[in-house]
């Protein structure tokens, strides 16, 4: 190995410790804050800064300072209770629920409430307003008002959720049950419904054919004072007009069906009866 070799080795070995302390305490001093999401920075000295980093590389204090990134994009989460109605009946509600934290305003929930905000909050002012809520109303207003109901819970839900800094998007009902009881109760009552809709179906029918039958009596007592008037006026001739225009009629109707042939009687019109034949053709 040559001098110049030499020198060179013992140089790269000076050197080589330096520089990867440098590049490492280059390496610690930065972090990135990747996007949809925002950085706070806690110094040991200061404690918590109240400038919120925004995305990028940015650079620290090593072993000074630590940045605390927060994921600030809306995020779905499901809150669930069982709680009683106005008349006690027992009411199973699931709500979704839309939310992300105020960025402007994430070292103040830092502070406050740390980096597990949600799961220390939106449970418990959800079953807080769900239960305050669902205790106002009845089962039956529950589901007829249940646009109103799911408004005024989105509200005050807001408004609860605005003091620790959270912004909600939405809120909505995605599920409604009654307890055993109530659902029993209803089953019930539809019965009971469907069996007076019943009764009333057959009390009606009964009194049209009560009136129908009234009035086809009515028919025919007139109809027989009619007869029993011309009976008196025309005599015999009536009846034997009427026997006529029955025959005529018969007459009419067999001779249009098929297969049936009238033989009048040989004695002439003024006595026997015709015969009537079924021909099979």
């Amino acid at each position: 190995m040559t001098q110049h070799s030499m020198k060179g080795l013992e140089l790269v070995a000076r050197w080589a410790l330096p520089l990867a302390v440098v590049f490492s305490g280059v390496q610690y001093s930065m972090y990135n804050v990747e996007g949809g999401k925002r950085a706070v920075i806690f110094d040991r000295f200061s404690g918590v800064s109240q400038k919120v980093i925004g995305e990028g590389t940015h650079f620290l204090v090593p072993w000074l300072q630590k940045p605390i990134i927060f994921d600030i994009r809306t995020k779905p989460r499901n809150i669930s209770t069982t709680t009683a109605s106005k008349d006690m009946q027992m009411v199973s509600l699931t709500l979704r629920v839309l939310s992300h934290p105020d960025y402007e305003l994430l070292p103040a929930i830092f502070q406050k409430l740390g980096e597990d905000y949600e799961e220390r909050v939106l449970p418990s002012i959800g079953n807080e307003i769900l239960k305050g809520t669902i205790a106002q109303f009845t089962p039956e207003e529950l589901i007829t008002q249940r646009d109103f109901i799911s408004l005024k819970i989105r509200d005050d839900l807001r408004k609860r959720a605005s003091e620790f800094n959270i912004i909600l998007e939405d809120v909505s009902i995605t599920h409604l049950t009654f307890g055993k009881e109530f659902t029993s109760a209803v089953e019930q009552k539809q019965i009971a419904q469907q069996d007076a809709e019943r009764a009333r179906y057959v009390v009606e029918k009964a009194e049209q054919e009560k009136l129908a039958a009234i009035i086809r009596a009515e028919g025919e007592s007139k109809a027989a004072d009619l007869i029993s008037q011309s009976l008196q006026k025309a005599g015999p001739g009536h009846i034997e007009l009427r026997r006529i225009e029955a025959a005529r009629d018969i007459a009419t109707t067999l001779s249009k069906a098929r297969n049936v042939t009238y033989l009048p009687s040989s004695t002439g019109s003024g006595g026997g009866s015709g015969m009537l034949f079924n021909l099979n053709v």
